[in-house]
Parts: C-alpha cells; sequence; structure tokens
C-alpha cells in the first residue's frame, strides 16, 4: 500500500481554547482558519488539525466522546524537539498540564509528558546522546 501519514485531526470541544492553545504552545505557521477547523503546518511537511467537535462528526456521521476534564484522550503527539528545555517551557507557559518530568526513557530518549486543554497527550522528547541509553 503506497499510503502516507501527512495529517493528524483532533477532535476539541472549545474550539478557540485549542487554536490558540497550540499557536502559543508550538508556533506553527496555521494554514487553514475556517469556522470549526484549524490546521498547522509541522516542521518536515506534516499537518495538524483541530475540528471543533461538532463538526468532526459531521465527517464522521457520529460525534466523538469527550474526555472529561482531568482525564486523558487516547491520543499521543510524540514530538522531538532540538532545543527541548525551551520547548517543555513554552508548553508550561502555553497552559499545558504536566503528566511527567523530562527523563530518560527506556527506548533511548529524553521526554517529557503533558497533556493540551483537551486532554490530549503531548511528548517533547530528543534522542539520548550516544552512551547515554537507560
Amino acid at each position: 500500500m503506497a499510503a502516507r501519514h501527512v495529517l493528524t485531526i483532533l477532535a476539541v470541544g472549545d474550539f478557540p481554547r485549542a487554536v490558540a492553545f497550540y499557536a502559543s504552545a508550538f508556533g506553527w505557521r496555521q494554514i487553514v482558519d475556517a469556522p470549526v477547523y484549524a490546521e498547522f503546518e509541522l516542521p518536515g511537511g506534516l499537518r495538524l488539525g483541530l475540528y471543533e467537535r461538532q463538526g468532526f462528526g459531521r465527517n464522521t456521521g457520529r460525534v466523538p466522546a469527550r474526555t472529561p476534564a482531568g482525564e486523558l484522550a487516547p491520543v499521543e503527539l510524540y514530538l522531538h524537539a532540538d532545543d527541548l528545555d525551551a520547548a517543555i517551557e513554552r508548553l508550561r507557559q502555553a497552559g499545558a498540564r504536566e503528566l511527567s518530568a523530562r527523563s530518560p526513557r527506556d527506548w533511548g530518549d529524553e521526554a517529557a509528558y503533558f497533556a493540551d486543554p483537551d486532554g490530549n497527550v503531548l511528548v517533547l522528547a530528543r534522542p539520548l546522546a550516544a552512551g547515554r541509553r537507560t
């Protein structure tokens, strides 16, 4: 199969809040600005879409379940950052909820875990230097 990943779309409860959060947290260029849908261009050509929950449901025929406040959605976005300290601080300043502090992980990355306002898990990571893997 010749399929390739180009776009991830998250259904969000408070659309304006989600757009503001992702713009502040990452500074990615917004390439679509519609009343219920926004899309950001990520480095490397991938895109991230944010869809207001009801609008998402119009496309799928079913509105996705809402993640209760304080809980986690079954989604994880795993992102590498060249300047991990700065990226972590930017997420904190944007209002992300810290789930797990930056630490070496068994798979060879140093990573910190956060949740966005809708409970989607965001991971900021970078590969550990050779010889530092746990």
